[in-house]
């Protein structure tokens, strides 16, 4: 049996836009993560990249659910003893709300280069402004 290879034609990418007010992290982040791996498509090839731009705006404006707004916490780490740093979501959201979605996004797509290369077609905003209107976003809907 051969492995089928669908022709991705990149030039055929189209452009997503989503509100992300008032939508719950998770349920966003899925949406997104679908989105860019082309999970949508009827070429989803799971080692191409056959997905699409997306763009998200209002994003401090997302929702979480539970006590997660104070009880979770992101950790990064320095590389030097006892250089870790714990931010819970209230913290992440007052100064850098894009991270929220994009660290969810993060951990729902491949661990690879694959991932990494499907992480650059992520736009994420605060506020309802953006740069990419020129390239005509479809507006995608993700229940609330």
């Amino acid at each position: 049996m051969k492995t089928h290879l669908p022709k991705v034609n990149l030039d055929q990418r189209k452009w997503h836009i989503i509100d992300a007010n008032g939508v719950v992290l998770g349920r966003l982040a899925a949406k997104v993560a679908n989105v860019l791996r082309g999970k949508n498509k009827a070429v989803y090839t799971p080692h191409l990249d056959a997905g699409d731009f997306v763009v998200v705006v209002n994003a401090e404006k997302v929702r979480v659910t539970g006590k997660k707004e104070t009880d979770k916490e992101y950790m990064s780490y320095s590389g030097w003893k006892g250089g870790e740093k714990y931010k819970t979501v209230a913290d992440l959201r007052a100064k850098h709300p894009e991270m929220l979605i994009h660290r969810a996004v993060r951990g729902m797509i491949p661990k690879n280069r694959l991932g990494r290369v499907l992480l650059t077609k992520l736009k994420v905003y605060k506020g309802d402004k953006h740069p990419h209107s020129a390239q005509q976003p479809a507006t995608l809907a993700v229940a609330k």
